[in-house]
């Protein structure tokens, strides 16, 4: 994640807006949901690790407010738990120790937070067990990867970038014009090194990576040696040729049940570029597709669901995004085009905390690391994450702006929709298409509701909504998201 990404969402803001999209919600509007028009099962929500969990990693109170549901009460707030179920472990690129004569070379411009200590720090030697890895590494976020798989996450294991030693100019940053840094003679090393600490996870942390990811915004050129955090430039040239080296190393660890994620590309359009550029071989390689979301309401969702799941059978993931917007309205929106257009099973919030109150659910100080204030986008963030969980179906409701999510043994329909517009309205949900809707006692259907302009209803139960036969009509307040749960829904 690096700053420039609002620059380039503004950029290409509004592609997807004129090209596809319905729009949001401005005027009154009845919205059917589609049963038969079913988008995959949900596998869950997740936040990468670093560089917060670099700094907070240790800290039970934010492993319980990010990884389970249960209220926790944090600088005298009672929070509820955001029940996220996905870590993405960033595997560090940086040591400080000297092989040879040569040390790493350190952007003068990286805050000491955004390092990350990798584990095989001394070329000289392969063997795990050797001194040439040091296991003690990375020890604060590594602390909230164990928390998290306490709690029941599932695992994602990423690198920003290769060891500084694997780079052409030593330089964990990027190569000074922001061009390929890694050195040809060490594509299989980097993957060697995913596949060793993904073993040694496995034997001695409890944790079992479901996914080994080598690039991050692999294809984009500002990962630069005067840049502020890790990144490594590879092009979908040096990507084809680094992808059999991971398979083989995980393959020759006994990992063969470890699938291999790609190729994390900052916007969908390049995505798609990216992919389509790869040989059926190379493809083959690739259980899943991950992209970052940071072409905002931008970008041909669309075609890069077809060339992805439809055409190549694959997995699709948006396994970052983010943005400058605090009050969450920004992240609802674009979830909610991701849902009607990409169509992801999965969805990956970058930083959960960050030292940008914008960025962040809940802000810290970079200066002194200090945990700071929560921000309306957690509360926004929750209506989501609390109500559609793992293993519903997502089904169509034909609109940008809302997503239904169906859990058939419970026969619960989840509804979470948002108004992005500055007036009021009232959205009707059909649910007709089903073929039994009763709620709960007298057709209640709980809401929940986040006003993002402030106010008092930051995720606010509200049990005053009834079902009208197979329809449920809501108002919606200006700039406001709300989730419904409609019980006793069979298909």
């Amino acid at each position: 994640m690096i700053r420039r990404r609002t620059l380039l969402a503004a950029a290409g803001g509004g592609i997807l807006g004129s090209a596809l999209a319905t729009g949001t919600a401005r005027a009154d509007a009845t919205i059917p949901v589609d049963p038969s028009a079913a988008y995959g099962t949900w596998e869950g929500w997740g936040t990468s690790l670093a560089w917060w969990a670099n700094v907070f990693g240790t800290r039970d109170d934010f492993a319980d407010i990010f990884f389970t549901t249960k209220s926790t009460t944090y600088n005298g707030t009672s929070l509820p738990g955001l029940g996220l179920n996905i870590a993405r472990y960033n595997l560090g690129a940086c040591s400080w120790n000297s092989v040879g004569g040569e040390s790493m070379v350190a952007s003068a411009n990286i805050p000491r937070f955004k390092q990350i200590e990798g584990y095989w720090q001394d070329w000289t030697s392969e063997d795990p067990a050797s001194s040439s890895f040091k296991w003690t590494a990375d020890a604060t976020q590594r602390a909230m990867l164990v928390k998290a798989v306490q709690r029941g996450a599932t695992t994602e294991l990423f690198a920003n970038s290769p060891m500084w030693w694997m780079c052409l100019n030593h330089n964990p940053s990027g190569a000074s014009g922001g061009g390929d840094n890694l050195q040809s003679w060490n594509y299989r090393q980097h993957a060697s090194h995913l596949a060793a600490v993904a073993l040694y996870a496995k034997q001695n942390w409890g944790v079992t990576f479901s996914t080994v990811e080598a690039f991050n915004e692999p294809s984009s050129s500002w990962w630069t040696a005067t840049g502020t955090q890790e990144g490594c430039h590879m092009d979908a040239t040096v990507q084809a040729a680094v992808l059999p080296y991971v398979r083989s190393e995980l393959d020759k660890r006994g990992l063969t049940s470890t699938r291999i994620s790609a190729s994390d590309e900052n916007t969908y359009d390049l995505a798609r570029t990216t992919w389509d550029s790869f040989s059926a071989t190379t493809k083959g390689y690739v259980d899943r597709v991950n992209v970052h979301g940071y072409q905002g309401s931008g970008g041909r969702r669309d075609l890069l669901y077809s060339d992805v799941v439809t055409t190549s059978g694959k997995a699709l993931w948006n396994s970052e995004t983010g943005d400058s917007d605090s009050t969450g309205l920004t992240l609802a929106s674009n979830l909610l085009y991701d849902f009607r257009w990409l169509h992801p099973t999965a969805w990956v919030y970058w930083q959960v905390m960050d030292p940008s109150s914008g960025w962040a659910t809940i802000a810290y100080d970079a200066a002194t690391l200090q945990p700071g204030a929560v921000q309306t986008k957690y509360y926004t963030l929750a209506q989501f994450t609390r109500h559609i969980r793992p293993g519903m179906t997502i089904l169509d409701t034909g609109v940008s702006y809302a997503v239904a999510a169906l859990d058939t043994s419970a026969k619960r329909l989840v509804i979470v929709a948002a108004n992005t517009s500055a007036s009021a309205t009232t959205l009707t949900f059909d649910l007709s298409g089903f073929s039994a809707v009763t709620g709960g006692p007298g057709g209640l259907v709980p809401r929940w509701n986040t006003v993002t302009t402030g106010g008092s209803d930051l995720y606010t139960a509200h049990s005053d909504t009834y079902l009208s036969g197979k329809a449920v009509a809501v108002p919606f307040a200006a700039k406001s998201v709300q989730t419904l749960e409609v019980d006793g829904v069979s298909v």
